[in-house]
């Protein structure tokens, strides 16, 4: 029961009015039923981390054993205040859990016709930034639909169809991916992990990063709805954005911004600069999203902004 009820008496915290956000029934819509799991390895369920409630008001996702088995290395980092020395921690870890230097103690040989997979967690965040429709691109997706719950929507083309060929691409490539490769979907979990530890300490007080994202055909996206002069859009399970919108233009003839919640963020290149240079990008798990400039031209917000400076 809530205040401010007449005549003496409560009113129910389940009235409509005290549960709607807006005045349209779509002013809050939750993560599709054909865009979730109904399991994943985390401690929310995909409906609700996936929602728009969720980025509004996020709280921590914790992937199913990760600091239970890997407590020792996140001791070793709360030890340690630098943190170019904690990044050097994370890499020789990485690097001797996984045998990353000496695959042949995982069993990789050179002598056999299907040598063992090399692709490793650097080279497949690479590979996404190069490319995410490519064979990395699938296995990143694929790890956010088995940790998360999340399905992908795109993969060369958009995924409306489980019976359809985009689908049956992203197993083949998924499939390809993670053949006989060293653990790599439990080096993701480690990265995902290590990226939250290192945001926590260093953001303590900061819930979301506003961030951009440059597309092309903003028509052809889920839109679900709109709130608060914000388009509510059903975004790809695992995205790319960056903190400057600058450099979003150069990646679509659109730019969208949103505020991405922290605990959705899988991987931020400026953590792993000397190791992933390229466009100060940002990999988060997808969901539905408040954005803001959604549609407007890129070559209409430049000359916004020239006209801006000319007129200061």
């Amino acid at each position: 029961m809530v205040d401010g009820a007449t005549n003496g008496s409560a009113a129910c915290d389940k009235a409509l009015a005290l549960c709607r956000d807006g005045d349209k029934a779509c002013d809050n819509p939750t993560l599709p039923p054909w865009a979730r799991l109904s399991i994943n390895r985390c401690n929310l369920p995909a409906v609700i981390l996936g929602s728009y409630t969720y980025q509004q008001h996020p709280s921590a996702l914790v992937l199913d054993g990760v600091l239970e088995l890997h407590r020792d290395f996140f001791a070793l980092l709360d030890a340690e205040p630098a943190e170019d020395v904690r990044l050097q921690l994370f890499y020789d870890y990485m690097s001797v859990s996984f045998r990353l230097d000496a695959l042949e103690d995982a069993g990789y040989s050179q002598g056999v016709s299907k040598r063992r997979g090399r692709l490793n967690y650097l080279k497949l965040i690479r590979g996404w930034h190069f490319n995410s429709d490519s064979v990395e691109g699938a296995v990143l997706k694929a790890w956010v639909e088995s940790r998360f719950g999340l399905l992908p929507r795109h993969h060369r083309a958009p995924i409306r169809d489980f019976s359809g060929e985009p689908y049956r691409l992203y197993l083949e490539q998924r499939a390809t991916g993670l053949y006989n490769t060293n653990a790599l979907e439990a080096q993701l979990d480690l990265v995902y992990t290590w990226t939250q530890y290192e945001l926590k300490r260093r953001f303590p007080d900061t819930s979301h990063f506003t961030l951009f994202r440059g597309l092309n055909r903003w028509e052809a996206h889920e839109i679900l709805g709109e709130h608060d002069g914000q388009s509510l859009v059903l975004l790809n399970n695992v995205n790319s954005f960056t903190f400057q919108r600058e450099r979003a233009e150069e990646f679509g003839d659109s730019v969208i911004q949103t505020a991405v919640p922290i605990p959705r963020i899988f991987c931020v290149a400026r953590l792993m600069a000397a190791r992933l240079q390229g466009e100060d990008e940002v990999l988060a798990i997808g969901g539905v999203y408040g954005v803001g400039d959604s549609g407007v031209p890129v070559r209409q917000s430049v000359a916004d902004r020239t006209g801006a400076r000319k007129r200061s």
